[in-house]
């Protein structure tokens, strides 16, 4: 089976089987049937795709209901670390952090449900990321944490003098000050 569990309960890693050979690769970074046959049925309905350089930490961003959105999340050029908040009320993991690191390299790709804040941090000179979302963007449903939030503790691996955020990144507020109405589900 190409998924792996994470003990983050519905946050999945997503492995393709690669076929390589003199020529290059070639993979199925998407098969509907196969995510359906581990229970995954989110109809993907708008793709997003972001290019980073070296440095760059972008999140920790979600968006609330209606307009919440489940993503998976792959890198096309380059190496990101791909970091992930439990925000679900209730749940297990409510406020620990996941980070796996995504490449052009390794294929890997992370399944984020709704009711995690994602971000990641640009770990080679330049990164292509790409990921579907299960729900389309809300400007009005718009919500983020604070990517250095002393009570997350997360290491983006990058240099704090080499760290690269936006002036909006920077303004939000730590979990404990959030806006979040998602509640954990078993």
């Amino acid at each position: 089976m190409p998924f792996i569990e994470t003990d983050f309960p519905g946050l999945l890693i997503f492995e393709p089987r690669v076929f390589e050979d003199s020529r290059g690769y070639f993979f199925e970074s998407f098969n509907d049937r196969i995510f359906r046959e581990q229970g995954i049925g989110s109809q993907w309905v708008q793709d997003n795709q972001s290019g980073s350089n070296y440095g760059v930490i972008r999140g920790l961003h979600y968006q609330l209901p209606p307009n919440a959105q489940t993503k998976l999340v792959r890198v096309l050029c380059g190496e990101i670390l791909d970091v992930v908040v439990d925000i679900r009320k209730g749940s297990p993991f409510y406020g620990k952090v996941f980070s796996l690191v995504l490449s052009s390299d390794n294929k890997k790709q992370l399944l984020i449900p709704k009711g995690f804040a994602h971000g990641f941090s640009v770990l080679s000179e330049k990164a292509e990321v790409l990921y579907k979302c299960d729900g389309f963007y809300g400007k009005e449903s718009e919500g983020g944490i604070l990517y250095n939030d002393p009570a997350l503790n997360i290491d983006w691996g990058i240099p704090a003098d080499r760290a690269i955020i936006s002036e909006k990144d920077k303004l939000l507020p730590p979990l404990s000050g959030c806006e979040n109405s998602f509640v954990y589900n078993q």
